[in-house]
């Protein structure tokens, strides 16, 4: 009789294993936790902190909550995907850590990591996968120092590759952020404030105009705005060593456009922002071709630019 109760039971095993709810897909307000061997409802329910009632009601999929097996997938209630705060980042949690090392690893305390996640109801049982969210470290009070420009730290960022970035040395960055007290350990959200490239000690010399760099411009680019050439520009900063390193905040003296004397018949128009060769002569009343001609310091008319002197011919 033994031997039959053991073969009725092993279909029921057989069918178990090659039927686990592997694919099951979480609903909202749940989290799937991945059953592991020696694990049972009561267990599970223990390990984050929630009723075997809400267990077992979280996982209608389960016929049986008595029979778990690894591999399978439990929805976890309670533990919905978390929004971090302003002020914060998400982490997600990863095996072996703990709220403490999860703080030492991101250089805040126990007390403001566990103050800024409320939602996790015992701090001492968090679990791979699960989201914590960390304060960030606050740049000085007043903000970053004058000759300085804050930067947020990316993914991947290190000091090291700051420094690089922006074209100082590693000991003047570390120097501008004393409100970090470990350089080796910055994360993403954090501000870092970088010192800024100064200017020629006597300004921008004679015949240049300063300018100040914005996000994505490059020395071709501001060169290309103000109708310079490129060698041109570079020739006017020799402050800078690396034209290919130019970051936000730091100034470029830019070559001014020789002064331009228009020829007896035209008189001078200054170009303003929208125009074209084509509107300025629509606007004159003369043919694009006549303002062309009176125009032979322009290289290319299609190529125009606020500030820039046209000649125009008179009517």
């Amino acid at each position: 009789m033994e031997k039959d109760e053991k073969i009725m039971d092993q279909p029921e095993e057989i069918e178990a294993a090659q039927t686990p709810e592997t694919r099951q897909t979480c609903g909202p307000g749940t989290t799937p936790y991945t059953v592991r061997r020696g694990d049972t409802f009561f267990t599970i329910a223990r390990q984050f902190g929630v009723s075997l009632d809400a267990l077992v009601a979280a996982n209608p999929q389960i016929s049986d909550p008595s029979k778990i097996q690894p591999g399978q997938i439990v929805c976890i209630p309670g533990t919905s995907p978390t929004t971090c705060p302003r002020g914060t980042f998400a982490y997600t949690v990863q095996p072996g850590d703990s709220m403490w090392s999860i703080a030492r690893k991101f250089g805040v305390s126990l007390d403001a990591l566990m103050a800024a996640n409320p939602q996790i109801t015992d701090p001492s049982r968090i679990f791979p996968g699960q989201i914590v969210c960390v304060p960030t470290t606050m740049p000085p009070p007043s903000g970053c120092p004058a000759g300085t420009f804050p930067y947020t730290v990316r993914q991947g960022d290190s000091m090291w590759l700051i420094a690089q970035r922006f074209g100082v040395s590693l000991s003047a960055l570390i120097a501008a952020n004393p409100q970090i007290p470990d350089p080796s350990r910055i994360f993403p959200g954090q501000i870092v404030c970088v010192p800024a490239a100064m200017p020629p000690p006597s300004g921008c010399p004679a015949g240049t105009f300063p300018y100040t760099v914005q996000r994505g411009d490059s020395m071709w680019l501001i060169a290309q705005r103000f109708g310079v050439s490129l060698s041109a520009l570079i020739a006017a900063n020799p402050q800078i060593s690396d034209p290919s390193k130019i970051h936000p905040g730091q100034i470029v003296c830019v070559p001014t456009t020789p002064s331009i004397t228009c020829p007896p018949g035209t008189f001078r128009y200054t170009v303003q922002p929208g125009d074209s060769m084509w509107k300025i002569a629509q606007r004159f009343g003369v043919s694009l071709n006549a303002l062309i001609a009176a125009n032979p310091h322009i290289s290319n008319p299609s190529q125009i630019k606020p500030g820039q002197i046209v000649c125009v011919p008179n009517r």
